[in-house]
């Protein structure tokens, strides 16, 4: 077999996001895209700004010699700037161009963090549930993963966290508002983080990192704010993209900053941009560059997403499944009404339902609906939530 034995287990226990996403596919294809009510992936459909519309198409029409070469492995330095000034005001610390880089998305920065910190065996901690391909990035460099679960309203249990740190541990991965289930962490909670992993530092005798995947950061409801991680926290690193802040997840453009007073800061950008270049991230897309770079504080309008969270819990609520509300994203995580989620997901997916299993964030007895979804979709779906509860009660 040429295929390696690793890849082969992760083909076998691929992402069940896509293969839900397959059967709908499959399904819509059968009974018609109207009669498929399909929540299971997280492709956002909120319009980009106008604003932002005009700003592309008028990057589109610069034909300014060598405008589409090559640029540092970094991103331009004016780019990064005006990005800078964002993040500055979001962490409430200053951060420079020169703390940051431009990066091919979320996952491109995740990666080029993980590639830069882990030597092999040094263990990352993921917090449950969680997006699937953290695991994964964590093993492309070498890294273990080491789960910890959240609390029952999904939010952070720091003894938890404190047992799973050890002489191994390089970094805690976090993710807030958090797909699957919406939750944000408190000020409070990442300030006792930030303390707990100093103290382990100091311990260890090593620096302990938090890389903070923030892609969701601007959809947040009921006035609820994504706290600073700078603010807790001197040896962190922030990750995100504008796939969700401006729907452009097919675009790849994202961007990773280091706390200005990070650790060993120039030795960890000059070997950020090595990983940058040698992962084959080399230049996140120029032309997306220059348009992000001209409207950095941009964002879709989220009350379509706010109106569409209030629709689904009311469906969900009406039908006797039980959620925690989330404050943040375009997901919810409901509890199955049986243990076996996958068998109550089968019995949804009979009504022409999609969602994905919680065992694909890797917590079983919940079940994910992504409601980035037309209105009339989620009107519709009412009967068979319903329908199906109603066969296990």
């Amino acid at each position: 077999m040429s295929i390696s034995n690793k890849m082969k287990m992760f083909a076998k226990n691929s992402s069940w996001i896509r293969k839900m996403f397959e059967e709908g596919a499959r399904m819509k294809a059968k009974y018609g895209a109207d009669n498929v009510y399909d929540f299971s992936i997280g492709n956002p459909d909120a319009p980009p700004p106008s604003q932002f519309d005009k700003i592309l198409q008028e990057v589109a029409q610069d034909n300014t010699p060598e405008v589409h070469g090559y640029t540092s492995s970094d991103g331009h330095l004016w780019v990064r700037e005006a990005i800078a000034k964002k993040i500055s005001a979001e962490q409430e610390v200053t951060v420079t161009g020169h703390d940051m880089l431009m990066t091919y998305g979320a996952a491109g920065g995740l990666n080029i963090a993980l590639k830069t910190i882990l030597n092999p065996g040094d263990e990352v901690i993921v917090l449950a549930p969680y997006f699937v391909d953290y695991l994964h990035y964590i093993d492309n460099h070498g890294g273990t993963s080491v789960v910890v679960e959240t609390d029952k309203e999904f939010n952070l249990d720091l003894n938890a966290i404190g047992a799973a740190v050890n002489n191994k541990t390089k970094a805690i991965l976090i993710n807030s508002p958090n797909n699957p289930c919406g939750q944000i962490y408190s000020e409070s909670a990442m300030a006792a983080l930030g303390s707990l992993l100093q103290e382990a530092s100091e311990k260890f005798r090593q620096a302990i990192f938090i890389i903070a995947d923030e892609p969701y950061r601007k959809i947040v409801f009921d006035g609820h704010q994504v706290p600073s991680i700078f603010k807790v926290y001197r040896n962190s690193i922030i990750v995100t993209s504008y796939s969700k802040d401006l729907s452009l997840p097919g675009e790849r453009i994202g961007h990773l900053a280091v706390h200005p007073e990070i650790d060993e800061k120039e030795q960890l950008l000059q070997a950020l941009g090595l990983a940058n270049r040698i992962l084959g991230f080399m230049n996140a897309p120029a032309i997306m560059q220059r348009a992000v770079g001209a409207y950095p504080d941009g964002s879709v309008d989220i009350s379509l997403y706010t109106q569409r969270r209030e629709s689904i819990c009311s469906v969900l609520q009406e039908a006797g499944y039980e959620f925690t509300k989330p404050k943040g994203t375009f997901y919810i995580f409901p509890k199955s009404p049986i243990a076996d989620e996958v068998k109550f997901v089968a019995m949804l997916q009979d009504q022409k339902i999609l969602t994905v299993p919680g065992r694909g964030f890797g917590m079983p007895g919940y079940f994910r609906i992504a409601f980035c979804a037309p209105d009339e979709v989620i009107k519709k779906s009412s009967e068979g939530f319903n329908r199906a509860m109603a066969m296990v009660s």
